[in-house]
């Protein structure tokens, strides 16, 4: 077990690191106009951590972080069907929720 002051510390630290990222690209560059290149690339952002975010929480989402759970990739691929099918954000969260409460329920 940490003990207390050492995780304050690295709860501080974590903070102060944290503002420092976001108030280098908030404060120092927010009233520039960015270059276009760089406003493409952030363009993608949002895709590319979104699923570096859930891949890991279905893919090893088992006790022995071996392999997927089926109620879990079930609801991932339905998330994912609705998204692509219908291009609305809320309605496929909604859905893979759904079938995941759905499927916890019944299977889980």
């Amino acid at each position: 077990m940490i003990d207390k002051g050492s995780l304050w510390f690295i709860i501080f630290a974590l903070g102060i690191g944290s503002f420092m990222l976001r108030f280098s690209f908030l404060g120092l560059v927010g009233e520039r106009s960015m270059p276009a290149w760089a406003l493409r690339y952030l363009r993608y952002t949002a895709v590319a951590i979104i699923p570096a975010l859930i891949a890991p929480m279905v893919a090893l989402s088992n006790e022995a972080n071996t392999g997927p759970e089926p109620v879990r990739l079930i609801a991932a691929i339905v998330t994912f069907s609705v998204g692509a099918w219908t291009r609305n954000v809320i309605l496929a969260i909604c859905t893979g929720a759904i079938t995941l409460g759905v499927g916890l329920y019944f299977y889980g």
